[in-house]
């Protein structure tokens, strides 16, 4: 696991491998449409499409990732677990990486993207990979600055997992939820020019009050809608209520949330998702990864010896 998180430092763009369950391994490659050739990249996501038809009960996902051209696969993150023995893809994420604005400065924000899991290793414990190590690593990756996400979705599960996961979470059936400034202008900015990132066409509307988009399943994720029984429950009723009161199932709504990787929703996930037996692994490399990030470069700032990007040295160094 230290391995893993020195190359996560080191490297401009993601492309590792990990073992993360017992005979599955995990690979997260950062922007694949920049880095792979058209093999490899057509290797990829067919991998991704072999995940997707054990999924779905009927049908296919055209949109994304699953488009399989190169300007959508360089906007995304993929997590892809496999059988370490065959090969075999089980379970990947697709994140997305948007570029908007917020106070009128550049803000990056990570769409959480579509999770599906082969049935036959469901119950497996993959959850605290799929939906957090990668964003995770971006965090610590950044210095452990505050990182927006996103999640349109209309399944009680992850509504709840995101409302558990990350800080700062709108929409969400929790005490002291509410829409900022930020989260409705993050929103409208995502629903303007960013809804091929999760399948949602033109068409669809969105009540920016309730972050709610409606008629949400025409643009490529046709084949993802359910009924409220047919979607997976949260363990807390409360998420099953809130989904169930606010979302139009035989229409087709989804939730636009939107929250954030801060140092609090670190913890929750370091303690609250990542199993015992890997967590003081996660925990150590964490702290490694946090003294690289912030106390290398003030050493080197420090020092007025050498030069540091664009910062000179004081005074060329006299030869003896």
């Amino acid at each position: 696991m230290l391995g893993f998180w020195l190359k996560a430092l080191r490297r401009p763009t993601l492309d590792l491998t990990l073992a993360t369950a017992p005979g599955l391994t995990t690979r997260i490659i950062e922007r694949p449409g920049m880095v792979l050739d058209d093999a490899e990249l057509a290797a990829l996501v067919e991998q991704l499409r072999t995940v997707a038809g054990r999924t779905l009960a009927q049908g296919a996902l055209t949109y994304g990732v699953f488009s399989g051209e190169r300007e959508r696969l360089s906007q995304s993150i993929v997590t892809l677990i496999s059988e370490t023995v065959t090969g075999k893809p089980v379970a990947f994420n697709a994140l997305a990486q948007m570029q908007l604005s917020l106070n009128g400065e550049p803000e990056q924000v990570t769409h959480l993207g579509l999770v599906m899991v082969d049935p036959e290793v469901r119950g497996r414990g993959l959850s605290w990979v799929l939906y957090g190590l990668t964003v995770l690593v971006l965090f610590v990756r950044g210095g452990l600055r505050p990182r927006w996400v996103s999640n349109v979705t209309q399944v009680p599960s992850v509504v709840g997992m995101v409302c558990e996961t990350f800080s700062d979470v709108y929409p969400s059936p929790d005490a002291g939820s509410r829409q900022s400034f930020a989260h409705l202008s993050l929103a409208r900015q995502i629903m303007r020019g960013h809804r091929h990132v999760f399948g949602v066409g033109e068409e669809a509307g969105f009540e920016e009050a309730r972050s709610v988009i409606t008629d949400a399943y025409t643009g490529g994720s046709d084949d993802l809608k359910k009924s409220f029984e047919q979607a997976t429950q949260h363990r807390e009723p409360r998420y099953n209520d809130f989904c169930r009161e606010t979302l139009d199932y035989e229409r087709g709504d989804d939730v636009l949330q939107l929250g954030r990787m801060d140092l609090a929703a670190a913890r929750r996930y370091l303690l609250g998702q990542v199993p015992r037996s890997s967590l003081p692994g996660l925990l150590g490399a964490s702290a490694f990864l946090l003294l690289q990030r912030l106390v290398l470069p003030l050493l080197h700032w420090l020092d007025d010896a050498r030069r540091f990007g664009t910062l000179r040295p004081r005074a060329a160094r006299t030869k003896p």
